[in-house]
């Protein structure tokens, strides 16, 4: 990830910051596009999948970092929710964030491991470093068709996991990756009311079927592994 060297002070062309240093008054805050704000209620089905790391170039191109190694969700839509970073812990957007914007895509590509995009309306380098920071929502109905037997994590969590002698096992919050495969993170309630985890690999050898529809999950897996 890129960015300013410490203790270098980003300049534009007329040199706002080095002014405002002589002048004793911090630098104003670069306004946003008005066409950007997006007034009305967010879409229910959007799904963070990275953040505007830095700007790209002088024309006002955006650097995004995926938060996954296949960034092909983020390449497909063409219309993306830049919001503010949410608090510590949030994992959902929010009903209606503060400066909340919406741009249309008119390129984008991959870069070094990034995304690199040119959002409508984004003309100019100064508003591009203003977005750096903000989270790159999307919305679940513009993500490609999975391939045959492949899944997207968001569609996983929430899901039933069962094993094949009809035992619950708990509910899917969430994926880790070790390298090698992925693992279902399954969380149960313990018999002392606490909360519990079990960690089952999401590979051939323990899944037996996944039904995202009926959000249900049958592997081989015992209550005490």
């Amino acid at each position: 990830m890129t960015g300013n060297a410490p203790g270098r002070k980003p300049l534009n062309r007329q040199g706002t910051a080095a002014q405002a240093e002589v002048s004793g008054q911090p630098p104003k805050p670069r306004k946003l596009p008005a066409a950007l704000l997006f007034t009305d209620s967010l879409p229910d089905d959007l799904v963070e999948v990275g953040y505007v790391g830095a700007a790209y170039g002088i024309r006002g191109w955006i650097k995004v970092l995926p938060h996954a190694d296949d960034a092909s969700a983020l390449l497909h839509a063409r219309r993306w929710w830049l919001l503010r970073a949410p608090q510590a812990g949030v994992v959902v957007a929010p009903a209606q964030p503060d400066e909340a914007l919406c741009v249309k895509i008119a390129q984008s590509r991959e870069h070094s491991g990034t995304v690199v995009a040119q959002a409508t309306g984004v003309a100019d380098r100064n508003v591009a470093e203003a977005l750096k920071g903000r989270r790159v929502w999307i919305r679940r109905a513009d993500f490609p068709p999975p391939e045959e037997n492949e899944f997207y994590w968001v569609d996983l969590i929430g899901c039933a996991v069962i094993n094949e002698q009809g035992e619950t096992l708990g509910e899917v919050s969430g994926l880790i990756d070790n390298g090698a495969h992925q693992i279902l993170q399954v969380a149960y309630t313990l018999p002392d009311g606490k909360p519990g985890e079990r960690l089952v690999p999401f590979v051939d050898a323990f899944l037996r079927t996944v039904d995202t529809a009926a959000r249900r999950i049958v592997v081989d897996w015992g209550l005490d592994y």
